[in-house]
């Protein structure tokens, strides 16, 4: 008879990183999902304040109006006469979307009614001014 030689498989010493690697991509899925949601109109702007403000859950297109007249949205600023063209353009993307006008508290009146008014022209039914909420006294 013959003697059989038997051979053991290395022990596996290793850290298995598939759960780790799936939990990871979950991640960054989440952050992107999220990312694309949120939208800035490209400046930071001072808002009034409103004790009756309230805020929007649904997804928003944000214009800003700077107190030196200059209007940003989605991240670039754009002429007035451009105005209506680009709100159109994005109301195709999203025609259930409203418009949020963050104008700073020292921009012209005039400037912020008529970035109002290019939002209706556009074909947007919801445009609301956006004020930091106040407290109550």
């Amino acid at each position: 008879m013959r003697a059989r030689r038997h051979t053991h498989p290395p022990d596996e010493t290793g850290i298995d990183l598939a759960p780790m690697l799936d939990f990871v991509l979950n991640l960054l899925i989440f952050f992107i999902i999220t990312n694309t949601f949120v939208s800035e109109a490209g400046i930071h702007v001072d808002r009034p304040a409103a004790t009756t403000a309230v805020k929007q859950e649904r997804a928003n297109v944000l214009v800003a109006v700077a107190p030196n007249g200059e209007v940003w949205t989605n991240g670039q600023r754009v002429d007035i006469r451009a105005l209506r063209a680009n709100l159109q353009k994005r109301r195709q993307e999203n025609p259930n979307a409203a418009v949020i006008v963050q104008a700073d508290r020292d921009a012209r009146a005039g400037l912020v009614v008529e970035v109002m008014d290019q939002a209706r022209l556009a074909g947007f039914k919801d445009v609301a001014i956006a004020a930091t909420p106040k407290s109550q006294p």
